[in-house]
Order: structure tokens, then C-alpha cells, then sequence
């Protein structure tokens, strides 16, 4: 299994294609992930790259932790696995409703 690695301080610029093809340097290129803002689709400047072995995410550690690009040092560890999310979706909205009407 490979080994999933946070790469954060993008540019905003970058593109997956982008990582993976600089991580490939390191060895296979399992998947990568840019997160985006949902709403606007533009980068929040950080993402996910999944290595094929431990081996190749040291490397990629090792080599691009602090590298540049596009004028930004990049911070690359080890990915934390997800948290859970707190409470229970709620539904939001306003209270329910009456007509337009008071009836008294």
C-alpha cells in the first residue's frame, strides 16, 4: 500500500498534473489531489499525493519538502488520516413556516 503525503503552500497556480509529474521523479504516482473551494472551484492551496511505496514518499519528502514553486516553498509530511466530523448535519434554514397571513 502506498503512502499518502500532505503537500501544503501551493500556489494557487499549480495543477495536478503539475505534482504529479514532479513527483514522478520519486517513483509511481498513485493519485494526487488539489482541494478546492467549493463554491468558487479556485485552490485553497494545498493538497494530497499518494505514493506507490514508503519508500518513494521519503524520497519526495526528502527532495521537495521546501522546494519551490512558483516563487512558494512547499510543506510536504506524512498525511494525517481525516478526523471525524463533529455534530450531525443539521439542517439550517428558518423555522417553519405559517402562510403569509396572521390569524387572530
Amino acid at each position: 500500500m502506498g503512502k499518502k503525503l500532505y503537500v501544503g503552500n501551493l500556489p494557487f497556480s499549480a495543477t495536478e498534473q503539475d505534482l504529479s509529474q514532479s513527483f514522478a521523479e520519486c517513483g509511481t504516482v498513485e493519485s494526487v489531489k488539489i482541494i478546492t473551494d467549493r463554491d468558487t472551484g479556485r485552490s485553497k492551496g494545498f493538497g494530497f499525493v499518494e505514493m506507490s511505496t514508503d519508500d518513494e514518499a521519503a524520497e519526495v519528502i526528502k527532495q521537495f519538502n521546501g522546494a519551490t514553486m512558483d516563487g512558494r516553498a512547499m510543506n510536504i509530511s506524512e498525511a494525517r488520516p481525516q478526523a471525524p466530523r463533529e455534530g450531525g448535519g443539521g439542517r439550517g434554514g428558518f423555522g417553519g413556516g405559517g402562510g403569509g397571513r396572521n390569524r387572530y
